[in-house]
Parts: structure tokens; C-alpha cells; sequence
């Protein structure tokens, strides 16, 4: 027991002192000659592993760009200040999916914990959204009583509109789409905001104009509010598993307290219902899709909205269930994947987000599923190296929604959304209300997305290993789906609580009604 006590104490001095070691390289200048070597180390890999890096700017001009940043490091600099200067470069690639980002300063186990225990970090309690070049307060889960839809004037002194222009500058969109940034860094303006400083703020100075004049806000970690104090009714053990189930299945965000999937009818005679789908990441989406559509199904709905707007994508394999049950004939869901090479897949996180156990397991089958990549790898008469991961046929779901289907898009729906979107698109299965979205109709770099940490900086570059792309195109080069109808929602509209892009739907279908009424009695 003496011996075990040791060696945890001396894990734990050494755990701190190498924290403390990490944060005192992030606040120190580095030297000249090694921001170079990770300019030209950053560039090297994504040679390696990015295989579409040219697909929207040349070699030339990228060599160019890499070089004249290389050139430009005059001065020894932080890595923070560094990222802001690389990630400008990398955004000429053109790729949503391919970020930079600083790394933060570390807290030791006992600074975690002593944070945990003040609650969710300021930015967690708000959800926000820009819209009309202004930062708005969507939902507010603070102890302050503050309106949804309530303007930020100011952050710590900070103008949003300035602090969303510098923002801009560093990350891109899927090919030539402008309407990606803005909702984007609207929805996670609390995070970019954070990696502009360098660190997680505790507190914020926030300036909101509330009743025509503003008012001062001092915002700091919080636990959310009194209901985090309640006590629990405590459940059975039936009971806590029915939830479980039950969370996940409709995909419970534990955070923001709200589900991910969530269906309802919008009429008494159940003819038109709405799926809200806020992402394809998390919970037993199957047992969801497969309860709605039987749910569709008997009640003989005849219109189907989902609403893909500020969906930022998730699992291929959710969006290919979706997508069976809102066809009717046998499809091909996506392309074979475009790598770099047969060894591209060597560079994937297979251990990424495992525990002990599964870790164990994947460690016996790791002998199995590397070769089996390997494997499914083959290189084309053109020298492009495909991948045929998920491209086979697959068969509709028996019970496929038959009626008319209308999907609300924005500039937040990217990746997953942006490919399920496509294939409806081109099979004019849908009819689409909204604006452009922010991922392209021809693909995307994703699947697989290791984290390359540069050796000096510490700067993180998140490189896709696959061009993912449905198995619908368009000759329209790097833009995403276009709505067939187009409505961009103003500041008075979340002001007054109005979902124009939603209510143009409901009104369409009340005149496509109207018409089958008029036209039933002449057909007898």
C-alpha cells in the first residue's frame, strides 16, 4: 500500500509539473527558424493525408501562399499568434472541415475539478445566433433574466461584428458558399472567441441592449440556476433504464438540455408532421427513424417537413438510414471514398474516445481492420486511390414515407446534412426552403479526421483523410444545395418569435390543398 501511495504521489507531482511545463511553452515566443520548420511541417501533411487539397486552389498558388507565410515569420511569436497567421493560409484549401486551432492552457486534475465544480463555463449558458450583422441571444440558461432573441452590444468591450470579421479570416467554407461562415461562427461564436484569447474564459462582461438602452451583465461560471440544486427523484432501476432508453433514442444533450431528434404533428388530422434533426452524432437514431416512420405510416401523413437548418452534420450511416425511408427504389447513397492512398487509414484515430475495454478489444482486432482497409483500397487507371467503404447498393425501408417531403436548409447545414440533402435533391424527392447550405452539393473532405499537432507551435490541425461524396452531383463547382424556394430570416423575425422559412411551407400546403378541393368535384 506504502509503495502505491508512492507512486501515485509521484504520478501526480509529475502530471503537475508537466501541466505546468505545456503552459509555460504556450506563453513563450518561439524561436524563428522552428515556426518555419512547422510551416513547412503543416503544409507536409496535407500532402500526405488531404486528398482533394487542390481542388480549389492550385499547387501553384498554395505553394506560393505557404511560402510567403514562411517568409514572412521575421519575428519569434507565440503559438497562439501563430495560429492566427497559419490558419489564414490554410482557409485558401477551401474545406469546412479543415481547422486550426491553438492549444489552450492545461488545468491540472485538481484546477479541473475546482472548475467542475463552479458550474458550466460562461459561453455553455447561452445559445447564440448572427443574423443581420448582429449577435443575438437565442436561449439563455443563465441565472440572469435575459430574453431569447436579446441583441449583444458588446463582449469584454469587444464589438461581435468586429470580432466575426477576424474570425472569418481563419477558417473557410466548402469550396466558393458564402453562407456558411456566418452561421457558423454565429453558433459557436463562444468558442472561437475563446481560441482568439488562447484560453476558456470564467467570467464575461456582457452588453446587452435590453427595452431600447443597454445594460451591463457580469456573466461567470454557474451551475444553471437553482434546478441544478434540486434534489432528483430517485428511480428505479427499470425506471433509470426506460430513460436512458428513452434519451437516447430521441438523442438527449445533457448540456443544453434539449433533444436532438424530435417529431410532431402540426394539425389535429395528423396530415403534416415536423422532424427536427439539430444534428447526426449522438443516441439510437435507428430506433427513432424506425418508430417515426411506422408512426407516419398509420396515420397517413401526406406532407413531411424536416428541418435540417444549423445541422452540422454527424454519422453517414444515420443519414443513409434516414434516407431509406424517404425512397421508394433501390439506391446507391454515396461514392467511393477518394484517398491519398492505400495507407491513408494508417493516420485515422481508432482509439479515439475508447475506454480501457474497448480499447483492449481494439487492440486484438487491430491485426484485422488495418489490412482490411488495406484491402478496400484500390488504385484507378488515373492514379486517384477509391475506397468502396459504404457506396453498395442498398434497399428502401418497406414502410418509406410516400407523401411530399419539404427540407429546411441554411448556411449551418453542413457535412452529413449537406450530403442527404444532395441525393434528395437530384432524385427531386424534396422540395427545399431556406438558403444555400454550408456544405457543398459535389462532397466534402471528412470521414476520418485525425488531430496533427505541429512539434513547436503545439497549433492542431484537424485534417479530413476522405472526400465523401453522394452519390448526386451538380455541375455547379464548390456551392452547396440551393433552396427552390429562398427566404433569409431577419432580426424582427426571431424578435417577434416568426419562422418565415416554416410558415411559407404550412401556407404552401394549405394552397395545394385549396387546388385539390377545386379540382376533386370536376374529376367526378
Amino acid at each position: 500500500m506504502k509503495n502505491i501511495l508512492i507512486l501515485f504521489g509521484t504520478l501526480f507531482l509529475f502530471s503537475c509539473q508537466s501541466t505546468k511545463k505545456f503552459n509555460q511553452l504556450l506563453t513563450q515566443p518561439i524561436a524563428v527558424a522552428q515556426l518555419q520548420k512547422d510551416v513547412d511541417y503543416s503544409y507536409k501533411k496535407l500532402k500526405q493525408l488531404h486528398p482533394k487539397l487542390y481542388w480549389y486552389i492550385s499547387k501553384e498558388k498554395l505553394d506560393y501562399k505557404f511560402d510567403s507565410l514562411k517568409k514572412s515569420i521575421q519575428q519569434p511569436m507565440t503559438g497562439l499568434a501563430f495560429y492566427k497567421e497559419l490558419s489564414q493560409v490554410v482557409k485558401n484549401v477551401g474545406q469546412g472541415h479543415l481547422s486550426v486551432s491553438p492549444s489552450l492552457l492545461k488545468s491540472t486534475k485538481k484546477e479541473a475539478k475546482a472548475l467542475n465544480k463552479k458550474g458550466k463555463s460562461p459561453f455553455s449558458q447561452f445559445d447564440f445566433e448572427y443574423i443581420d450583422n448582429k449577435l443575438i441571444i437565442l436561449k439563455n440558461r443563465s441565472r440572469h433574466t435575459i430574453l431569447a432573441n436579446t441583441e449583444v452590444v458588446s463582449i469584454n468591450s469587444e464589438k461581435p461584428s468586429d470580432l466575426i470579421s477576424l474570425f472569418s479570416k481563419r477558417i473557410a467554407s466548402d469550396g466558393y458558399n458564402t453562407t456558411f461562415i456566418n452561421r457558423y461562427l454565429g453558433k459557436y461564436f463562444g468558442a472561437f472567441f475563446n481560441l482568439d484569447k488562447g484560453k476558456v474564459h470564467d467570467s464575461l462582461h456582457l452588453l446587452l441592449k435590453l427595452e431600447g438602452k443597454d445594460s451591463l451583465f457580469v456573466v461567470k461560471r454557474d451551475t444553471f440556476g437553482s434546478n441544478s440544486n434540486q434534489k432528483k427523484p430517485k428511480l428505479s432501476k427499470k425506471e433509470r433504464k426506460e430513460k436512458a432508453k428513452f434519451n437516447s433514442k430521441y438523442g438527449f444533450n445533457s448540456d443544453t438540455k434539449t433533444f436532438t431528434r424530435e417529431l410532431k404533428f402540426l394539425d389535429k388530422d395528423s396530415i403534416t408532421a415536423m422532424m427536427s434533426i439539430k444534428g447526426f452524432s449522438n443516441g439510437n437514431s435507428h430506433d427513432f427513424y424506425e418508430d417515426t416512420f411506422n408512426v407516419l405510416s398509420v396515420a397517413n401523413t401526406k406532407n413531411l417537413i424536416i428541418d435540417l437548418r444549423y445541422n452540422g452534420g454527424g454519422r453517414l450511416n444515420e443519414i443513409a438510414d434516414l434516407y431509406s425511408y424517404l425512397v421508394s427504389e433501390p439506391f446507391v447513397f454515396i461514392d467511393d471514398y477518394e484517398v491519398v492512398s492505400k495507407t491513408s487509414f494508417l493516420h485515422m484515430n481508432y482509439f479515439k474516445g475508447s475506454g480501457y475495454v474497448t480499447k483492449f478489444f481494439k487492440i486484438l482486432g487491430a491485426p484485422i481492420f488495418y489490412p482490411l482497409f488495406y484491402l478496400k483500397t484500390r488504385k484507378e487507371a488515373s492514379g486517384t486511390y477509391l475506397s468502396n467503404r459504404h457506396s453498395k447498393q442498398s434497399k428502401p425501408k418497406p414502410n418509406n414515407f410516400k407523401g411530399k417531403i419539404y427540407v429546411l436548409i441554411n448556411g449551418g447545414s453542413f457535412s452529413a446534412s449537406s450530403i442527404i440533402s444532395s441525393n434528395l435533391k437530384s432524385n427531386q424527392r424534396a422540395f427545399f426552403v431556406g438558403e444555400e447550405t454550408g456544405g457543398a452539393y459535389n462532397g466534402t473532405v471528412a470521414a476520418q479526421m485525425p488531430l496533427v499537432q505541429l512539434p513547436n507551435s503545439k497549433v492542431n490541425l484537424r485534417i479530413g483523410l476522405a472526400l465523401v461524396s453522394a452519390a448526386g452531383k451538380t455541375n455547379i463547382e464548390g456551392r452547396g444545395v440551393f433552396p427552390d424556394k429562398e427566404i433569409l430570416p431577419t432580426l424582427e423575425d426571431r424578435k417577434n418569435n416568426i419562422d418565415p422559412e416554416l410558415n411559407w411551407i404550412l401556407e404552401d400546403i394549405r394552397r395545394e390543398k385549396e387546388v385539390e378541393l377545386l379540382i376533386k368535384p370536376k374529376n367526378k
